[in-house]
């Protein structure tokens, strides 16, 4: 997915980089090799880090039960430096070392560019935790895929849950309009919330780097007074976000907020004291989740990394893996284009995460389930899940539409 960061320079600019030194030994003759072209340092190991860890777990549970075709697996670190140059650097390294698919970093824009060394190379690349449909087919190539869901089903599922399940008719959207990411997050909202029966009665932008926001903050109190706002969908991602909680809860507004998957995690609470009524779409939870096989994953996670992971987007990037590891079985090889082929094939097969398909149209999941979680008391807490009961159109999940 796009997120978090401002976007930037053309891709080109940084592509034909010379080779990279990493920190893994050359490839050994009997190994699989994954690399992970990601951010080992910077702002970006925020979020490389813990879904290249959850990635690296499986290829150890892989290998403690003998591995793929009798063979070991094994990961090549190659650091991007949270900088696009450098990551063209780390994806030519990744396919020097020989990989036969590489991660790249949990943003489209950041991870481009080690994903189209790959797809130069006929190797497959996946974004670990990217939710900007970019992220695949459109923006790198057909061998590209990325191991989350379409952003754009963060703000559907928000859309389908706060009607069906709350019976909140009028919403207010407030975007902040700093990253691609957020725009989709309220595309999906501004779809799916109209269509099945909802009225947005009023919108309003904000920058995620602003310092005060009390003029939006004011609009919005009016409209809850003279339009009836039952419900706010608040589009944004840290660390902005927390601060434009903070000043909404401090204006004495306490109507429900929804988000994204952008808020997740306790990090940010105490900078909202008594924050409740706040709801995010999530694909897992790290703690509560109602399904044992993701519970034992975090615990896992907690036996070799010594904590718990931060967020819900370290998941992501073991469900692909399994997804991948079962392809190569099936095909009885690694190579890319079989392999590729394969996934193609995949509707609703079974994952850590729950169903997962792909398509020769689309490697992004655009229709999963997710967890619905609710702050309370200083943390979040999942309270529901809500399937998404229609596929995202193409106008809305590529933005066509203005």
């Amino acid at each position: 997915m796009t997120r978090w960061f401002r976007r930037g320079a053309a891709l080109a600019a940084v592509m034909g980089m010379a080779a990279f030194t990493a920190s893994a030994p050359v490839k050994a003759a009997d190994d699989i090799v994954i690399g992970f072209s990601v951010a080992l340092s910077g702002p970006m190991q925020a979020y490389d880090g813990d879904s290249s860890k959850m990635a690296k777990l499986f290829i150890d549970q892989t290998n403690a039960k003998g591995g793929l075709l009798g063979k070991k697996l094994r990961a090549f670190d190659a650091d991007t430096k949270s900088d696009r140059a450098e990551g063209a650097k780390a994806g030519l390294a990744a396919v020097q070392a020989g990989a036969v698919m590489t991660f790249a970093t949990c943003d489209y824009d950041y991870g481009a560019p080690a994903a189209l060394q790959a797809q130069r190379a006929g190797i497959i690349s996946v974004f670990l935790c990217a939710e900007d449909p970019k992220a695949g087919i459109l923006g790198v190539g057909n061998l590209s895929f990325t191991a989350s869901g379409a952003a754009q089903l963060q703000g559907a599922v928000m859309a389908e849950w706060a009607l069906g399940k709350k019976g909140w008719k009028n919403a207010y959207v407030l975007l902040d309009d700093s990253i691609e990411y957020d725009k989709s997050v309220c595309a999906g909202f501004d779809w799916l919330y109209p269509k099945k029966g909802g009225t947005i009665v009023g919108r309003d932008n904000f920058k995620n780097g602003d310092a005060s926001i009390a003029s939006q903050v004011t609009r919005l109190a009016n409209a809850i007074r003279e339009k009836k706002v039952e419900a706010v969908m608040l589009c944004t991602f840290e660390p902005g976000g927390a601060a434009a909680v903070r000043q909404i809860r401090a204006a004495g507004i306490t109507v429900p907020l929804l988000n994204g998957s952008s808020m997740d995690g306790n990090y940010w609470l105490n900078a909202v004291p008594d924050l409740k009524d706040f709801y995010i779409a999530v694909q897992a939870a790290v703690v509560g989740d109602p399904r044992p096989e993701v519970t034992a994953l975090a615990e896992a996670f907690k036996a070799k990394y010594g904590a718990l992971p931060a967020s819900q987007y370290a998941f992501p990037a073991y469900a692909f893996m399994q997804l991948w590891a079962k392809a190569v079985t099936e095909t009885g090889t690694t190579d890319p284009k079989t392999v590729v082929a394969k996934l193609e094939t995949y509707t609703d097969v079974p994952t850590v995460l729950g169903p997962r398909s792909f398509s020769s149209k689309y490697h992004i999941q655009t229709q999963i389930p997710m967890m619905i979680e609710s702050v309370e008391n200083g943390a979040d807490k999942v309270i529901d899940s809500q399937p998404l009961s229609e596929a995202i159109p193409n106008d809305v999940l590529y933005r066509l539409k203005k």
